[in-house]
């Protein structure tokens, strides 16, 4: 178990390595100037030329990529003489529209991102696997065709059409909750969850659809096998066979959809936090690109690139938990 760990967390960084190198050399050949970004119209070349020298993009490609990674662990200084300023480790840049470091900037909105898909996958994975189990042992039922229909209705529409028909009819038409201002948790919890309970309603439909079908089908694989009818032949409970034999056996394509969904979720809900004006990493990705801002749009890439190679590695361990049969090499 050790040395696969090793060995994962060796290729983990070397992925990230080579993602960084990419995302860099994808955005350094863009035809525009980022100096030139830096200011208004009223912009001169003295300015640029000055801007370009205190963000270091007055260096060569290979150079600058240096200076990158150098920052992302030794912490980064920018510009020179009386007009420098530091950037800590980990510095991924220093964004020139908003005036801030990347890092500062992705730390304040990742909580409202982080508190918005832990909440939707707590309520998406309990829907989804409840009603997909009980859809399996209801199988050609009145009961089992209601809940794939269901499924049907909420994997089909969209999640801008969901938001939209829940913010007027939730918060506008019938003013049952106020309009979203989102507070964390610890300053008003009442008013965090009148703000995240829409939110979370919005990402739980659309991926309990998919779960609920997905652990149908699991289950009704699983319940075919021979163990199964050896359990159920012993003599054990029902309730025995389905959580510790059928469902158990089941759960690893659970687990690998759920880890990296719930790892996509952490980079942003561009769509949902726009509809409800959360502050996330969404939002923020969103006006990174509205901004043409290259430095934040680098880093939330990586940042989300990293949760996602992270998430695969934890649903590779967890796969040993879940099922015994299953060797770690």
């Amino acid at each position: 178990m050790g040395g696969y760990i090793a060995r994962r967390l060796l290729s983990m960084l070397f992925m990230l390595l080579l993602l960084s190198l990419v995302v860099f050399l994808l955005f350094s050949v863009l035809p525009t100037d980022p100096a030139r970004l830096t200011c208004g119209k009223s912009c001169t070349p003295a300015i640029i030329e000055a801007n370009r020298h205190r963000l270091g993009l007055d260096l060569p490609v290979w150079q600058q990529y240096w200076e990158f990674l150098k920052g992302l662990f030794l912490g980064r200084t920018y510009g020179s003489g009386d007009q420098t300023f530091q950037c800590d480790a980990p510095c991924l840049g220093y964004s020139f529209k908003k005036g801030e470091e990347v890092t500062v900037l992705i730390k304040d909105r990742f909580p409202t991102t982080m508190w918005l898909a832990l909440g939707a996958f707590v309520i998406w994975l309990t829907v989804g696997i409840t009603f997909g189990i009980y859809s399996a042992l209801r199988r050609g039922k009145w009961q089992d065709k209601t809940v794939m229909g269901i499924s049907l209705i909420g994997y089909s529409l969209p999640s801008f059409f969901i938001g939209l028909i829940l913010l007027f009819f939730i918060i506008l038409k019938w003013q049952l909750l106020p309009y979203p201002a989102y507070v964390p948790p610890w300053e008003n919890p009442v008013q965090f969850f009148q703000t995240m309970i829409l939110p979370w309603i919005v990402l739980a439909i659309l991926y309990a659809a998919f779960y609920m079908r997905l652990t149908r089908n699991q289950m009704l694989d699983t319940l075919g096998e021979d163990y199964i009818r050896t359990a159920r032949a012993k003599g054990l409970p029902e309730r025995i066979v389905i959580r510790k034999h059928a469902l158990r056996a089941g759960l690893t394509p659970i687990v690998t959809a759920a880890g990296l969904d719930l790892a996509g979720l952490l980079g942003g809900a561009i769509i949902t936090e726009q509809i409800f004006s959360l502050p996330g990493l969404g939002s923020l990705a969103v006006s990174s690109v509205q901004d043409y801002d290259l430095p934040l749009i680098v880093g939330i890439t990586l940042v989300t690139a990293t949760f996602i190679i992270v998430a695969n590695l934890i649903v590779d361990l967890l796969y040993a938990v879940i099922d015994p049969r299953v060797r770690l090499v």
